[in-house]
């Protein structure tokens, strides 16, 4: 790296410092007009850094932090549950404002539909249908010509739900331009087994040989073959400081870049956004080179 791209480098972590300082709800106490101002003076400044660069094509969100955001608000689980959608529908028009084609959701994974009690599981499938009808309803699918495609382990999913995805992707189903997938009851370990079996009887069935089978063969019978050459996911971020990734998208991901954010689902902001897309630009992809 040149000495003017680190010097680059570290002002604009000085920048974030202060601002992440600024933003705590203590400072904005005291200083909230200011603050105010100067929120909108740094986003228009990250957009500035980011706006002429290379886009990621393809954004993967693992959400995560609903429940521990309520809890430290005094908040019961489900309104976490809920004001983390809230905040899916605004990220979600961030990026299409960004011009990202892709964007992959990690709403549900399998854990979550084995373990999790049955309140919370119905809580939350509530919220996917609710999600589901207002994308079909509002408009969103025709004005962005977006392609939504639900997968995932679906037999674990309430029936009304699934009425929903049958709906959604049919009338999306002719749309090109964007595509939205939702992971539902999804995992990726799930997803491999799945195609090896899958493979394992087109082998039986004599569709295909054991030696067609190679990493270009397999990528057809995983659950984002329809992107084809979209099928990997060039940024992945991760909310609430956790660092992994939780079965997701395991086969995908292997040459994906990860940025993992310090924020609950719930409190993610623009700036957040656009900090992880200013930090793909500044990566030199090697796909294992």
């Amino acid at each position: 790296m040149s000495r003017k791209k680190s010097l680059n480098n570290l002002k604009d972590l000085l920048i974030d410092k202060i601002f992440d300082i600024l933003l705590k709800p203590r400072t904005q106490k005291f200083l909230q007009p200011f603050i105010d101002t100067m929120y909108s003076v740094y986003e228009k400044y990250l957009y500035k850094q980011v706006i002429g660069g290379s886009m990621p094509r393809h954004v993967a969100i693992i959400p995560d932090g609903n429940r521990r955001w309520a809890r430290e608000h005094g908040l019961d689980v489900k309104e976490g549950h809920r004001y983390g959608y809230e905040k899916m529908k605004e990220v979600l028009q961030m990026l299409y404002d960004l011009g990202i084609r892709v964007v992959t959701v990690y709403a549900m994974s399998y854990e979550n539909c084995i373990y999790r009690n049955e309140e919370e599981k119905n809580n939350l499938f509530t919220i996917i249908k609710t999600g589901l009808e207002t994308l079909l309803n509002e408009g969103v699918l025709q004005r962005y010509k977006v392609n939504v495609k639900v997968f995932g382990k679906l037999d674990l999913v309430r029936k009304d739900v699934l009425d929903a995805v049958t709906r959604i992707e049919k009338e999306s189903s002719h749309y090109s331009d964007r595509f939205l997938n939702i992971a539902l009851c999804y995992g990726g370990r799930q997803e491999i087994v799945d195609a090896v079996k899958n493979i394992a009887k087109d082998v039986l069935i004599g569709k295909i040989s054991v030696d067609d089978i190679s990493e270009e063969l397999i990528k057809k019978y995983i659950s984002t073959s329809h992107l084809n050459e979209l099928s990997e996911p060039d940024l992945v971020i991760r909310t609430s400081g956790e660092m992994r990734i939780s079965n997701f998208l395991l086969w995908q991901i292997a040459y994906s870049e990860l940025y993992f954010c310090d924020v609950y689902w719930p409190d993610f902001r623009k700036i957040d956004l656009l900090r992880a897309i200013r930090s793909y630009q500044r990566r030199e992809r090697r796909y294992g080179r």
